[in-house]
């Protein structure tokens, strides 16, 4: 049987996003969710969360990591690599870091920043590190992340998005994107002592059409042992619908998961939370 990971990305976005996840650890449908550190309030939403996971028979097994921020039109904590009073769009951002054109002091003053709100909520460094639309992949961005994670986390785990070849949604042009730019992630964080994730799911559209129970399905049934799938569940209300343009869909995916045909969809797979 294998292990993987099922992880929820966005926690403290909005009030009904981190009340969904909670939900949804309880229920031990995730063993790990990703935390963003930049919006006011997250003191209290790690404590709800450590409060969570201190009911479960089995609290350790849940990994509560860093979602790296640098995209979605929120204030940076310290400082903007485009020099704005926000984070720009990601597609500003690509560009930017393609071209080398990412103000990198500002970036470690960001990453730092954020890895010390984590702890300052927590109370722990993160078990593992991600990034916000997987900004923790785009060069000036990526070392970084991968220096203070070695700092700050020495062993958290850091998300590589090559995706799983059997979990793809046929030609999959999303994944294989993800592929490119996570490329020599996997080294590179070995180098620096730090595991990742032996294969990755969980990219699609998010559009209305999909069947999210089956396309879970699909992932889970792709991803080797050790492998990771990215979920975006959550009880849409106002605050996520200022932030956030993926808002019906976040329900959906919370349906899915917390379905009585969860534990079937993982056993049919042969796997098992890790």
């Amino acid at each position: 049987m294998k292990s993987i990971w099922i992880c929820a990305d966005d926690y403290a976005l909005a009030p009904g996003v981190s009340a969904a996840i909670r939900a949804l650890l309880a229920m031990g449908r995730l063993n790990a969710t990703s935390v963003m550190t930049v919006f006011p309030g997250l003191a209290e939403e790690a404590a709800w969360l450590d409060e969570t996971l201190r009911a479960k028979p089995t609290p350790a097994s849940a990994s509560i990591g860093l979602h790296v921020t640098f995209t979605g039109g929120f204030a940076p904590l310290a400082a903007d690599p485009l020099g704005g009073a926000v984070f720009a769009p990601l597609r500003a951002l690509v560009g930017h870091a393609l071209t080398g054109r990412l103000d990198v002091a500002a970036v470690r003053a960001e990453v730092e920043a954020q890895f010390q709100a984590f702890h300052a909520a927590f109370g722990r460094p993160p078990a593992h590190v991600d990034g916000h639309q997987h900004v923790h992949l785009l060069p000036g961005i990526r070392d970084v992340v991968l220096e203070a994670t070695a700092r700050h986390a020495p062993g958290a785990l850091v998300r590589d998005c090559t995706p799983a070849a059997k979990a793809r949604l046929g030609f999959d042009a999303k994944a294989r994107l993800l592929g490119l730019f996570a490329t020599g992630l996997k080294a590179q964080a070995r180098a620096r002592g730090l595991p990742t994730n032996s294969g990755f799911a969980g990219a699609y559209d998010f559009g209305p059409g999909h069947d999210f129970a089956a396309l879970l399905a699909h992932f889970i049934a792709g991803l080797p042992d050790g492998g990771l799938v990215m979920v975006h569940p959550g009880h849409p209300d106002a605050v996520l619908a200022r932030r956030d343009p993926v808002t019906d869909q976040r329900a959906r995916e919370y349906a899915a998961l917390a379905g009585d045909a969860f534990p079937a969809l993982l056993a049919t797979a042969d796997a098992q939370l890790a």
